[in-house]
């Protein structure tokens, strides 16, 4: 299918980075549509780990071209920085290979100020964000006043950074916040501009002729659909639209392209989350700690952009029947099936408690989960490691069953497992 979109099912960090990966083997264009450097996708090939916060993870394969669309929110200094790590990594990032949409919008310092400062004032209602000026950028944007990655083709663009930071200082001093020094910003973003000028294009048209010509475009979701701004746990979301239908609104494409395109929606075995919200699975103390790990591997439970450890608990369905219908995914690809190994019982959630009565379905969204008890099914375990298992009739008979019930449940089929970090650890099953 020419335009095939990658989604996060739960809270974001479901291994996202590992599958866009798989389906970048055989791409033509991989294009991020939501979000900035707040998320964080890992992609693990040999001895060498990527961490990529905004460059798509399919550019890891040298005949992508990866585009970074006009949904997204774009600090110069992160992209800079995974530019030139890609780089000494041997792959190319040249202009040929990595676009950037015009109408994609700009992160600066004070974003960032403003941020920290918003987020300090909500004291112990804080929302738990990463700091990094996402929600203020975005906020710019609704408002029609942020800065878009056109403004740097624009002769009076130091004047336009100047603005936004006196405006923003303003807002800073009423917080009792420090405000930042206008010229100090122009000059940094004066310098940025020089070097990303090549990089600005009219992605829409660039991915619209490709997939006219049966090319194929890998849309690549930041987060999950839990964090959405519309349909996640608000107020406990992010600021953009991490569904599969933002791919849409996020690259500038249209409706047609929608009736034939696939949506992979990517889940752990079991669930995360980072920050505060609500979390009706979770759990705690030595099942965390086993589930979570200790911190000592780059693929334990610990934020790729903030470091903080997640939130950890069994596998909601519930949750997972809803994001399948929010966005029309085709298909599951389940991650992280080998921390599972080692249990004699898992614990399944098919159902939410309240007031006496069940709920399969989520009556006005998720953004109350705190009221609900979860109802678990327990299923048979596995002690069998299955890191080296390459095939779905290798895996053993348990793990066979958990994922068999777990595709009952969503009411769509498992098609990719992972078993393990590395870039080949993925069983398919089609």
């Amino acid at each position: 299918m020419p335009l095939q979109v990658i989604v996060g099912a739960q809270w974001g960090d479901e291994g996202k980075g590992r599958i866009v990966d798989w389906f970048a083997a055989q791409a033509d264009f991989s294009a991020r549509f939501n979000g900035g450097d707040n998320a964080g996708h890992t992609v693990t090939v040999g001895d060498r780990i990527f961490k990529l916060h905004l460059v798509p993870s399919g550019i890891i394969h040298p005949r992508i071209v990866a585009i970074l669309g006009n949904g997204m929110v774009v600090n110069p200094g992160t992209l800079f920085e995974e530019m030139d790590m890609l780089r000494q990594a041997g792959i190319s990032v040249s202009p040929e290979r990595l676009r950037i949409s015009y109408a994609a919008h700009l992160i600066t310092p004070a974003h960032q100020a403003l941020d920290k400062a918003l987020e300090a004032q909500r004291g112990k209602g804080n929302i738990g964000t990463t700091g990094r000026g996402i929600g203020p950028a975005y906020t710019d944007k609704a408002t029609r006043r942020g800065l878009r990655l056109a403004d740097m083709l624009a002769p009076d663009f130091c004047e336009r950074v100047g603005d936004h930071v006196a405006e923003a200082n303003r807002t800073l001093n009423m917080l009792g916040a420090s405000g930042l020094d206008p010229a100090t910003v122009c000059e940094q973003f004066r310098q940025a501009a020089i070097r990303l000028k090549p990089y600005i294009a009219d992605t829409t048209l660039e991915l619209h002729a490709a997939l006219q010509a049966g090319k194929t475009v890998l849309a690549e979701g930041a987060q999950g659909t839990l964090l959405d701004i519309d349909f996640g746990t608000y107020p406990f979301v992010t600021s953009s639209n991490t569904t599969a239908p933002g791919a849409l609104t996020g690259l500038g494409l249209g409706l047609d392209v929608a009736r034939q395109a696939r949506v992979v929606g990517v889940v752990k075995a079991f669930q995360t989350r980072v920050g505060s919200g609500p979390f009706p699975t979770e759990v705690f103390d030595d099942l965390a700690l086993r589930l979570r790990g200790t911190g000592e591997n780059p693929w334990d439970e610990y934020g790729t952009t903030t470091g903080r450890p997640r939130r950890v608990g069994w596998l909601d369905g519930v949750l997972l029947k809803y994001a399948i219908r929010i966005n029309g995914m085709s298909e599951l690809a389940v991650t992280k099936l080998d921390i599972l190994s080692g249990f004699d019982s898992l614990q399944l959630c098919t159902a939410y408690r309240r007031d006496g009565k069940l709920f399969t379905d989520l009556p006005f969204g998720p953004a109350d989960l705190g009221r609900y008890e979860p109802v678990y099914e327990k299923l048979p375990g596995w002690l069998e490691d299955v890191s080296a298992v390459d095939t779905w009739a290798s895996l053993p008979p348990a793990a066979q069953a958990y994922l068999d019930r777990l595709a009952d449940l969503a009411g769509v089929p498992v098609r990719l497992v992972s078993v393990g970090p590395e870039r080949e650890q993925v069983v398919s099953h089609q």
